[in-house]
């Protein structure tokens, strides 16, 4: 989710600084996919430098042929050699920004980092081991110095920023997004690239905390990637190379069009906007019953995430139910269908205001107030204020894992 901001970025970066001083200001060559880094070390001496493990899939989604890119497909050696002549210059250290850049970092490949000089995102680089005139720079130094420019700034920020960054990108740069958002509504960002540029977009399908605790697993986000613009008949394999330069375990092919569709769609819906809503409106149903707090939390927030939603991670919906009692089973079964007819014209008027650019609007407006900090703060407090997640404190509390921040 392209949009998903702050909190998460502040929250990885506070695990990240107690070692962000020992890290290099030059990339670590060595260094590959975190944890898988061990293995191809080891191995280095027994494999060819650019050996691809398996080619380029073409999998059958439910019927649907599509063709998908993996990690695999390009070893640390062959990913450095591609890269050998490029810098990527990345705009903006929020939470895509952070989290892509320190994977790309330590995976070798040459990034510097742009932000506004002395701002608390330049203090926050320099906290992650970016070094001024070195690693870190204003940002119109960065796009001056980089062949690959990566605006990973807010979509509210690209829109404002556009008149200033848009005639740095010269003929031979590469453009890059993680969000089909500026170019799409170019009506209303009027963030239009010039033409003799490549544009391409990769879209980790996950918030930049996510982006980056997965590739120090060992692992990798699942992205997206598209082409805006081919000038030079390089522009997908160079997204796919920086996919997984920045921390990508596999990708699949879209649009730009689809990528912001799906994701302004997904994000309002079942990720976040609709999960809340049908959370609520349960607990509110319990507790209106007689139901204890913790009774009406249980049973509708923590048996979900810490029990169920895991098992449609793992194994599907199908093992989900079958992992149930008959009763619930029987249950879950019977309700499924009213639920999706009840729902399927909310999110068919949620898709249609995605689409028209009302969404669009929407978000430039906010997040283009003077007041949007102060504005959001109240909204978030006026969530965690509400019962169920009070509530939810005291139950994740109880957990025998549980840490306290």
């Amino acid at each position: 989710m392209a949009s998903i901001a702050s909190r998460s970025a502040q929250a990885l970066r506070a695990v990240s600084r107690s070692a962000a001083s020992k890290v290099a200001t030059k990339p670590v060559q060595a260094a590959s996919y975190s944890l898988l880094a061990r293995s191809a070390v080891a191995n280095s001496s027994r494999q060819p430098a650019f050996q691809t493990v398996r080619g380029i899939k073409t999998l059958d989604f439910a019927g649907t042929k599509e063709v998908v890119y993996e990690r695999s497909d390009w070893p640390l050696a062959k990913l450095q050699d591609y890269f050998k002549n490029d810098t990527l210059a990345l705009i903006g250290y929020g939470s895509q920004g952070h989290g892509q850049g320190l994977n790309a970092r330590d995976n070798g490949v040459n990034v510097i980092v742009g932000v506004r000089k002395d701002g608390e995102s330049w203090r926050q680089a320099i906290e992650d081991g970016w070094v001024p005139g070195e690693t870190l720079f204003p940002i119109e130094e960065a796009i001056n110095r980089g062949t690959i420019i990566m605006n990973l700034l807010s979509d509210a920020a690209q829109s404002q920023t556009w008149p200033t960054i848009a005639p740095l990108i010269t003929k031979g740069k590469t453009l890059y997004f993680s969000h089909g958002f500026s170019v799409v509504y170019k009506e209303d960002t009027h963030v239009i690239p010039p033409t003799d540029v490549d544009v391409i977009l990769v879209a980790p399908k996950g918030s930049g905390r996510t982006v980056r605790t997965l590739f120090k697993e060992g692992r990798g986000i699942n992205s997206s990637v598209a082409v805006f613009q081919d000038v030079t008949g390089k522009a997908k394999e160079k997204a796919i190379a920086i996919g997984v330069a920045v921390g990508s375990g596999y990708m699949y092919e879209t649009t730009f069009e689809k990528e912001v569709y799906s994701d302004l769609f997904g994000e309002r819906g079942v990720l976040m906007g609709a999960i809340q809503g049908l959370f609520l409106a349960q607990y509110k149903v319990l507790r209106a019953n007689g139901h204890t707090p913790s009774e009406a939390f249980n049973e509708t927030v923590e048996e979900a995430t810490q029990s169920l939603y895991p098992l449609i991670g793992q194994k599907g919906m199908d093992y989900m139910y079958n992992a149930c009692s008959t009763t619930a089973r029987r249950g879950a079964l019977d309700w499924a269908p009213i639920f999706e007819k009840a729902n399927a014209p909310v999110f068919e008027q949620l898709y249609q205001s995605v689409r028209n650019g009302t969404e669009t609007r929407k978000s430039l407006e906010f997040n283009g107030r003077s007041t949007y900090r102060v504005d959001l703060a109240k909204e978030l407090k006026e969530i965690d204020d509400q019962e169920i997640w009070r509530a939810g404190k005291v139950v994740r509390s109880l957990r025998p894992d549980y840490k306290a921040d």
